[in-house]
C-alpha cells in the first residue's frame, strides 16, 4: 500500500470523526441545556440574552417538583403501564412473529403484507378509532386505556420475525424429532436464542411508552392516572412556565432511560444488527 493511499485513509478517518463529533455535540446540546436549566433560578432561565451556567445551583427546584405535582404517583403510573406494555409486546409480538417465520398456513403472505401496511400509516390516524373504543369500553381516565392499545405492534412483530428467520432450521427439526409441538419449540428453542432481539424490542417499547405524550393526554384528564409525560406537560402554563422546575422534573424522568440504555447498549445494538441479516 502506497504512502499516499495511507495518508488519504487517515484523512478520511479524521474527517469522519470530526463529523461524528459535531453531530454528537448538536444532539446532546438540548439535554445539557435541560440539565443546566434545572439548576437555575426562574429569573436566570428567562433572562435575555440567555445565560449558560447558573450562578448558584438551585437544588430546591427538585424538591419543588414534588410539592407542585403528585410526582411519585406519576412515576408509579409510568412504571406500571410501561411494564405491562413491554410484557405484552414481548409475548404477543413474539408469538405472531414465530407464526409468520416458522409456520406455514393459508393466507400467511397476505396477512404479513397487511401487517407491513400498518407500518406505513401514521400513528395519529389510529387515535380517533382507539378513542372511540375506549369510550365504548368505559375505560377513559383509567390505566387500562394506557396499557391495552400498546400491548402489541406491527413493528415488534416484524422485528422479531426477522430475528426468528436467522435461527437455523436444523434446531427446529431436531426439536420436532424429540416430539416438541410448535409452542414447545417457540418457548424452549426460539425464545432463548432470540434474546438479543427481545431485548431490543423491550428497549424500544420502554422508550416509546415512557415518552408517550399524546395518547395519555387524550384518554386521561385525571392527575391520579397520568404518567410522567402528561404530568410534566401540565406544568406548562398558558401565560407563564416555571422552566427550572419543569426541567428538574424532566431530568428526574429521564435518568432511568439513560441508565437502561447504558446497561443494555451492547444487547440493543446486537439485536438490531442481527434482526436484518435475513429476509
Amino acid at each position: 500500500m502506497s504512502v499516499h493511499s495511507v495518508s488519504n485513509r487517515k484523512t478520511n478517518k479524521f474527517a469522519i470523526h470530526i463529523i461524528l463529533i459535531i453531530g454528537a455535540i448538536i444532539m446532546t446540546t438540548p439535554f445539557l441545556w435541560m440539565v443546566l436549566t434545572a439548576f437555575k433560578t426562574f429569573g436566570e432561565s428567562t433572562q435575555v440574552p440567555p445565560i449558560i451556567f447558573p450562578s448558584n445551583l438551585e437544588w430546591k427546584n427538585f424538591s419543588e417538583i414534588f410539592i407542585t405535582l403528585p410526582f411519585l404517583n406519576f412515576y408509579w403510573n409510568t412504571i406500571f403501564t410501561t411494564f405491562f406494555k413491554t410484557f405484552g409486546q414481548l409475548l404477543f409480538c413474539s408469538l405472531a412473529a414465530y407464526a409468520f417465520a416458522r409456520i406455514d398456513f393459508p393466507g400467511k403472505n397476505v396477512l404479513f403484507i397487511l401487517l407491513l401496511s400498518i407500518l406505513m400509516v401514521p400513528n395519529q390516524a389510529y387515535i380517533i378509532p382507539q378513542y372511540l373504543i375506549m369510550v365504548k369500553l368505559e375505560w377513559l381516565n383509567s390505566l387500562k386505556a394506557l396499557i391495552v392499545p400498546g400491548i402489541t405492534s406491527a413493528f415488534g412483530t416484524f422485528l422479531l420475525r426477522q430475528f426468528f428467520l436467522t435461527i437455523p432450521s436444523e434446531l427446529e427439526d431436531a426439536a420436532k424429532l424429540d416430539g416438541c409441538n410448535h409452542f414447545q419449540i417457540y418457548w424452549k428453542v426460539m425464545l432463548p436464542l432470540a434474546k438479543p432481539g427481545l431485548i431490543a424490542l423491550a428497549i424500544f417499547t420502554i422508550l416509546w411508552s415512557w415518552n408517550d405524550l399524546m395518547w395519555p393526554l387524550i384518554v386521561n384528564n385525571s392527575p391520579s392516572k397520568m404518567p410522567l409525560s402528561a404530568g410534566l406537560a401540565s406544568l406548562q402554563g398558558q401565560y407563564i412556565t416555571n422552566f427550572p422546575v419543569l426541567m428538574a422534573g424532566s431530568l428526574l424522568a429521564t435518568w432511568p432511560m439513560i441508565l437502561m440504555f447504558i446497561v443494555l447498549q451492547k444487547q440493543f445494538v446486537q439485536g438490531i444488527a442481527l434482526s436484518g441479516t435475513k429476509g
